[in-house]
């Protein structure tokens, strides 16, 4: 787990980097646009909606490219945008189990970008169906303001709140997919900050990957698959010591 909580407030770090590039925010739109569309406008009857509103949110991007987003979604003809989820598996270094997932208006453009960048730093790309066991949809909070762990657990546990790890100053809080916007309400309602607020892939278990260069060439993967347009989000199990993680991602 060590490597992994540190790894959620490393990426949101990122992220945050890249929303002032303006990169982020259009993979934030195209996830709000896609489930408005499938769904409808109203996020209070549309979980998919609300959950990327909340992710979108958590990066702090405006409303107006929220509501903008939401428009095309619920819109019309040539207004609409032709994306299409899918969702890639395989493995990279040391056998770490990989989820990738994308919404792509391209589909072979984007499964030979994929193949190419696991083929580059040593994975393999999977079927369907090769690792998604190995993962189970949770909401996840990040919140790294060294908090008391009981007070936020408190906040949090109400609103549906499953479990909270700590992992130095980092403290991830997870709850079902449904109860997401609930818990991470509480959580502001209780006065704690929040740094990221979204659905994701948690594994059931873990790789140990302990040598740097090992971690470094996973990491370099992962950040390949991130920066790709196509790619909304990255899963993987690895768990790499905090020291090892840092220099890998330095």
């Amino acid at each position: 787990m060590s490597g992994h909580s540190k790894w959620s407030s490393i990426k949101h770090k990122k992220g945050a980097a890249d929303a002032k590039r303006g990169k982020l925010f259009s993979k934030l739109a195209r996830s709000i646009i896609v489930a408005a569309k499938e769904g409808g406008g109203d996020p209070m009857n549309n979980l998919a909606l609300q959950n990327a509103i909340e992710k979108a949110k958590s990066y702090s991007m405006p409303k107006d490219n929220i509501d903008r987003a939401i428009a095309k979604g619920t819109g019309s003809g040539a207004d609409q945008d032709a994306f299409e989820a899918i969702v890639y598996e395989g493995y990279g270094p040391e056998g770490v189990a990989v989820i990738v997932e994308a919404l792509t208006d391209n589909r072979n453009r984007t499964a030979s970008e994929v193949r190419h960048i696991f083929a580059k730093f040593g994975g393999n790309l999977g079927t369907t169906g090769a690792v998604a066991w190995q993962f189970e949809r949770r909401g996840v909070i990040v919140n790294a303001d060294g908090v008391n762990e009981d007070e936020l657990f408190l906040a949090a546990a109400d609103a549906g709140a499953e479990d909270l790890l700590q992992d130095g100053d980092v403290f991830q809080v997870t709850s079902a997919a449904e109860n997401l916007r609930a818990v991470r309400q509480a959580i502001e309602g209780g006065g704690f900050a929040i740094e990221s607020a979204e659905l994701s892939m948690l594994p059931k278990n873990t790789v140990a990957v302990e040598d740097e260069g090992k971690a470094k060439q996973l990491m370099r993967m992962i950040d390949a698959l991130e920066d790709d347009d196509d790619v909304q989000e990255v899963y993987a199990n690895f768990d790499i010591p905090e020291k090892v993680l840092e220099a890998a991602t330095a």
